[in-house]
């Protein structure tokens, strides 16, 4: 509770967590003028910055070349046994980790909002105490609130997995050594794109999948493919298992399958998905209410149960990507301000940053059959695509559902390289209502990977 002596600050805007939907309301309401407190409890630009996309596409992109540089020959080229230098990679990761938070740093500064580093919990409506990392106590009031507190790496009640000392996508970054063997607890993205970086690295790898088949999102054929690219480049998938148990001794791992197997390794990295960080913030204080998951219940303007009180994030159950919460940005800066923006429709791309990258917008074939409607779908082989033979990275498949009737596009998966640059291309014509034809016909520059649209749009299977 506040006491007798605790001066309440009022603000125009109080944001608690500075990732990137936060940090981004919270510079641009400050330099209009408002007064603004961002509390953050130290880690400067947020988890995308620090511990998620950018650190991990940073060493994404040197195991690629770690990959490309052992088959130089076929480029007509000796560049003799590649080594990793794990002392320079950690130094190139946290070079540009330490650059961004840098940035990000002044930002906040030059942009006059009042950056408090500490850690906030509610204690009234719109209100929360701040425990001041050097020391101290604040207590402050927004006429808006925004809750953008993210999530962290969950893991789950595995027998023995705890004591087990095991890596998650956070800690797995501030490895002194490769491991020899690594397993990894789940298929998902986070868990294919490290199991991928670290066999480029010589770990050898092994996946641990609950689900039937990879990738159960996304259709089966484009994941099949998928699936194979990551065995040819050393990657072991297990689908339909679950660990049993775990224990750690005289440094091994050992890892207890249901179905009786028994895997041992250096190393387990635990990659099942996040939790919020919502523990310990008081939202019941707040009036803000959680779902059975422990994320902060939104409707699709972004609004909490509580008045003027928004989340936006993760933490609200947005997709986790952080071109997601940038979008919430834009969304609660607009309601803010007496707008009605929403979330319902919005078309968002995924990208899974493994080689070669998937990426995808819109529909997939199993959904669009799911709405009833007649659909026609296309397919190329990336090997067909003239720049991807100059790049000599010819693995993949490109594919796209379109409505037959309105020549609509419902929705691409594109698996190849620089999949993730030319989706932009498809999800640019989506947003426009154009029919496929623009792209089946439109003049694209050769030889380019995104020349490859035009092909795609002529190559219906059904």
């Amino acid at each position: 509770m506040i006491g007798p002596k605790d001066a309440v600050e009022d603000v125009d805007l109080l944001v608690v967590g500075g990732g990137k939907a936060g940090k981004t309301l919270a510079m641009d309401t400050a330099r209009s003028g408002r007064r603004v407190v961002m509390v953050e409890r130290g880690m400067i630009g947020g988890t995308c910055i620090n511990v998620a996309c950018i650190p991990t596409k940073s060493l994404v992109t040197s195991s690629r070349l770690a990959r490309r540089a052992a088959s130089a020959g076929s480029l007509g080229l000796n560049v003799g046994k590649v080594e990793v230098d794990l002392r320079q990679l950690r130094a190139h990761k946290e070079g540009v980790v330490s650059d961004m938070v840098a940035l990000n740093h002044r930002q906040f500064l030059d942009s006059g909002m009042d950056l408090v580093l500490g850690t906030a919990r509610f204690v009234a409506e719109r209100t929360v105490e701040i425990d001041l990392n050097d020391g101290g106590r604040r207590v402050v009031r927004g006429a808006d609130v925004v809750i953008n507190t993210g999530t962290v790496p969950r893991l789950p009640l595995i027998p023995g997995l705890a004591e087990a000392d095991p890596l998650t996508s956070e800690t797995i970054m501030n490895l002194d050594r490769i491991p020899d063997r690594l397993v990894v607890v789940g298929g998902g993205y986070v868990g294919l794109e490290f199991a991928q970086m670290f066999a480029g690295f010589g770990s050898r790898v092994t996946v641990l999948d609950r689900n039937e088949r990879l990738l159960p999102h996304e259709d089966a054929d484009v994941a099949g493919v998928l699936a194979e690219c990551l065995r040819e480049d050393g990657v072991e998938l297990l689908s339909r298992v679950a660990v049993k148990e775990v224990a750690r001794e005289d440094g091994v791992v050992r890892v207890l399958l249901d179905d009786g197997r028994s895997l041992t390794a250096d190393d387990v990295l635990v990659a099942t998905g996040r939790d919020p960080v919502t523990r310990g913030l008081g939202l019941d204080a707040a009036g803000v209410r959680t779902d059975a998951r422990g994320f902060v219940r939104v409707d699709d303007r972004l609004a909490t149960d509580a008045p003027r009180t928004w989340a936006v994030g993760d933490v609200a159950g947005s997709p986790q990507f952080t071109h997601v919460s940038l979008d919430d940005y834009r969304i609660v800066k607009a309601n803010i301000a007496g707008g009605s923006r929403s979330t319902a429709g919005r078309l968002v791309p995924w990208n899974l940053f493994t080689d070669p990258e998937l990426a995808r917008v819109g529909l997939t074939e199993e959904q669009a059959r799911a709405t009833g409607r007649d659909i026609r779908v296309a397919k190329l082989p990336v090997e067909a695509i003239p720049r991807a033979r100059t790049l000599r990275e010819t693995r993949g498949v490109w594919k796209a559902v379109v409505d037959r009737d309105t020549e609509e596009i419902l929705g691409v998966a594109l698996l190849g390289p620089d999949s993730s640059e030319v989706l932009t291309v498809v999800q640019t014509a989506m947003w426009a209502g154009m029919p496929f034809t623009r792209l089946r016909d439109g003049l694209i520059a050769h030889p380019t990977m995104a020349e490859g649209l035009n092909a795609l749009f002529t190559s219906w299977v059904e």
